[in-house]
C-alpha cells in the first residue's frame, strides 16, 4: 500500500503534535543505536556536490559511475518496498530512488527509520526518470544527523518574520532566497576588497573595545574590563584609528568593522551593524565622489550582472555619474525657503509646520538634520550625492574651501537611503580642538549623542595628518539594496531581537 510521508510543520510555527513526533524521533533513534549504526558520525567523503553533479551529468552517466552525495531530507514518498525523495546541500536539490532490492537488507533497514530533516550521504548512479527528472539511483546510504525536530512545512516555508531571524538555521534550511541573499552579501564584500586592494588600499584591523569612543555620533554600549578596572566603549566608528594610521604614513588603509551603537532598531538601522571604512592621503571629498561611483556600480555589474537593478519596485542606474546636490539647496527645493541663519525657534516651527516630531530634538544641528531626513531623503531614489553639509553636524569634516559655515562632507543616497558618508578630512589639530569643544558644550545642554574630545588623537593630528579624503559605506544597506531586501533583518545573519519569552 502506497504511503506518502511529508512536513506537517505550519508555516509560521511548530505544530501542537510536535512534542509526539519529537518522541517518534527519539524512538528511531534508538533503534538505530539497537541496529549498531552511529547516527552522528564523524565524517563523510563525498565526491561531488549536487551542483557539480548536475554540471556533469552527462559525462557521470556515460560511465556509469559511482557517486556520493550528502545533504539534507526535503521530502519522502515511501511506497513499501520503494521511495523517491529529495535532498538538498547548499549549492542545488535532487531527486534520489531507493529500493530494497538494490540495496543491503541492513542499509534499508536503516532507511525506513529515516525522517524528513534528517542529513544522510547516499552513494549511486544517475538516470533520469520517464518524466525526464535526474535522479540518483542508491546503491548505499549512511545516516549523517538524525534530525529529532520537523522542519516547517514544505510548501509555504517559514513565514514568520519573527521567528525567521529567531532561528536563522530554518530560514536557510527551507527558504532558497534565503541562502541566495546571504550567497550575494558575501559576493559584495568580496568584491568591495577587490577593488580597494586594486587601488592600492592597505587593510587594517583596529579596536573594537575603545577607551573613548569617537567617529560618529551615536550613543555607545558601555563594558567593564576587570583586570585594567576601566570602563571601555564598543567601537561606534573606526574612523579615528584608522586616521591615526594615516598620520603613521600608511596612505590608503580600509577597514571591514563590525561596529555597535546603542540606539533603536528599524528597517534601516541594528544596533550591531558592519561598515566599510577607508582613507587616503592627499584626496579630497571630490576625489572620493568619483571613488564611490565607480566602486558601488563595478560592485553592481560584478554580482548582478548590471548597473540597472530594481529595488522595491523602483528601477534604479547605478551607473556614473551621479547627481550631485548640495544639502541646503535640497532642503529649499523642499521648503521654498533657505533655513541657513534661521535660530532654533524658527527651525523647530518650520518642523512643526509639516507635521514633524519635535520631541526630544534640542538644537539647530539636530533640527536642521530632522528636516532634512524627514523632507528630503525619501525622496532621493535614483543615485545622489548629498554635499557641502553644515558645519554644526559635521565634527570631523573639513571646512569648505569656499563657503563659510559648511564642511567638505557628502552622503550618498540610493532608494532614499543613506549608504555612507564621506568627508575632506579635518587635519588642522586647532580647529579640530575647537570642534570637539563645541560638541562638548552642545552635550551639557542635552545632546547626548556627541562626539567626546580624544586626547590621543589631537595628539596625533599634531604631528601632521595630510590631506585625506575619508569614506565610509553601510555594507548592510548596500547588500539591502543589491539583493532587493526591505528591511535590514533580512541581510544580517542573526539581528539583535528580543529576548523570547517561551521555548517549545
Amino acid at each position: 500500500m502506497e504511503r506518502k510521508e511529508e512536513c506537517k510543520v505550519s508555516a509560521n510555527e511548530q505544530p501542537k503534535d510536535a512534542g509526539k513526533e519529537r518522541e517518534q524521533r527519539l524512538e528511531k533513534l534508538e533503534r538505530l543505536r539497537e541496529l549498531g549504526v552511529n547516527p552522528y558520525p564523524y565524517r563523510f567523503q563525498r565526491t561531488h556536490s549536487i551542483a557539480m553533479l548536475k554540471e556533469n551529468e552527462e559525462q557521470i552517466s556515460a560511465s556509469e559511475s559511482q557517486v556520493a552525495i550528502a545533504g539534507r531530507v526535503m521530502s519522502l514518498r515511501k511506497h513499501g518496498h520503494t521511495a523517491f525523495g529529495n535532498i538538498k546541500d547548499n549549492t542545488d536539490t535532487i531527486q534520489f530512488y531507493i529500493r530494497d532490492d538494490e540495496v543491503e537488507e541492513a542499509e534499508f533497514e536503516v532507511f525506513k527509520l529515516v525522517d524528513i530533516g534528517d542529513i544522510i550521504g547516499l552513494w549511486g548512479g544517475l538516470f533520469r526518470t520517464k518524466t525526464g527528472e535526474l535522479t540518483l539511483r542508491v546503491k548505499k546510504l549512511e545516516m549523517l544527523s538524525k534530525s529529532l525536530r520537523p522542519l516547517p512545512e514544505k510548501w509555504h516555508g517559514l513565514q514568520n518574520k519573527e521567528l525567521r531571524y529567531r532561528r536563522r538555521y530554518l530560514d536557510l534550511i527551507v527558504n532558497d532566497d534565503v541562502m541566495d541573499v546571504f550567497i550575494k552579501r558575501s559576493k559584495i564584500m568580496e568584491t568591495m576588497r577587490q577593488f580597494l586592494l586594486s587601488h592600492h588600499f592597505l587593510e587594517v584591523e583596529t579596536p573594537i573595545l575603545q577607551p573613548i569612543y569617537g567617529g560618529a555620533a551615536a550613543r555607545p554600549f558601555v563594558t567593564h574590563h576587570n583586570a585594567l578596572d576601566i570602563d571601555l566603549y564598543l567601537r561606534i566608528a573606526d574612523e579615528l584609528y584608522l586616521k591615526r594610521l594615516v598620520v603613521g604614513g600608511m596612505e590608503r588603509v580600509f577597514e571591514f568593522s563590525r561596529d555597535f551603537r546603542n540606539e533603536g532598531m528599524d528597517k534601516s538601522h541594528n544596533p550591531e551593524f558592519t561598515m566599510m571604512e577607508c582613507y587616503a592621503a592627499y584626496w579630497d571629498y571630490n576625489d572620493m565622489m568619483g571613488f564611490v561611483e565607480e566602486m558601488i556600480s563595478q560592485i553592481s555589474t560584478t554580482v548582478l550582472g548590471d548597473t540597472k537593478i530594481i529595488y522595491q519596485g523602483q528601477q534604479i542606474d547605478l551607473a556614473p555619474p551621479w547627481n550631485r546636490l548640495k544639502f541646503f539647496d535640497a532642503i529649499y527645493e523642499k521648503l521654498g525657503k533657505d533655513i541657513r541663519g534661521l535660530n532654533e525657534g524658527e527651525l523647530k516651527g518650520i518642523a512643526d509646520e509639516k507635521g514633524l516630531d519635535t520631541e526630544g530634538v534640542k538644537g539647530n544641528a539636530a533640527l536642521i538634520d530632522l528636516l532634512f531626513s524627514e523632507l528630503v531623503e525619501p525622496g532621493l531614489v535614483q543615485p545622489t550625492f548629498i554635499m557641502d553639509y553644515p558645519i554644526e553636524i559635521s565634527p570631523l569634516a573639513k571646512a569648505h574651501r569656499s563657503e563659510e559655515g559648511l564642511v567638505e562632507r557628502f552622503e550618498p543616497f540610493v532608494a532614499g537611503m543613506e549608504i555612507g558618508n564621506a568627508f575632506s578630512e579635518l587635519n588642522d589639530p586647532l580647529d579640530q580642538r575647537a570642534r570637539f569643544e563645541e560638541q562638548t558644550r552642545m552635550r551639557a545642554e542635552g545632546a547626548d549623542e556627541t562626539h567626546p574630545i580624544d586626547e590621543d588623537y589631537l595628539r596625533a593630528l599634531e604631528h601632521g595628518l595630510p590631506p585625506t579624503g575619508g569614506l565610509g559605506i553601510g555594507i548592510d544597506r548596500l547588500v539591502m539594496l543589491l539583493a532587493d531586501s526591505p528591511s535590514i533583518r533580512d541581510v544580517i545573519l542573526f539581528p539583535q531581537m528580543r529576548p523570547e519569552e517561551g521555548r517549545d
